[in-house]
């Protein structure tokens, strides 16, 4: 069984060794309040988690539309096209992460790693948005 010290040794260790993580993601301070509740548990962390997603993802849809509302038709269908890939590879590498025998760490994984790829991804199509 693991202790809260272990528990919150283990979050600060994903938080260092995970890859998107290492990112800016640009995650909002809502996200930053509910993790660092004193009583945090697997349950709460998620459900802190599929907040922020929710948000990062309204974020991803916005910025998608407004950089579509600037491309040619072309351009348009190679975007939509690279989305559509996008998607099917977060999808796929976070659902690695979700190792069925990695006990609690190994859903909050999965669930960071959507989080921040979304985050991620939303900061990448503002910048292109940015650049047009």
């Amino acid at each position: 069984m693991m202790t809260k010290t272990h528990f919150a040794f283990s979050v600060l260790l994903l938080a260092f060794t995970h890859p998107t993580l290492s990112g800016e993601a640009q995650l909002s301070q809502q996200y930053s309040t509910c993790m660092n509740q004193p009583d945090s548990t697997t349950v709460s962390m998620i459900d802190c988690m599929a907040a922020e997603t929710k948000q990062q993802d309204a974020r991803l849809n916005k910025a998608y539309k407004e950089l579509m509302g600037t491309l040619s038709a072309e351009r348009k269908k190679d975007l939509r096209t690279a989305q559509r890939l996008w998607i099917k590879y977060r999808d796929a590498n976070c659902s690695f992460y979700y190792d069925p025998n990695g006990g609690s760490m190994a859903r909050i994984s999965a669930n960071d790693c959507i989080m921040n790829s979304t985050a991620e991804r939303a900061k990448e199509l503002e910048l292109f948005f940015n650049e047009y």
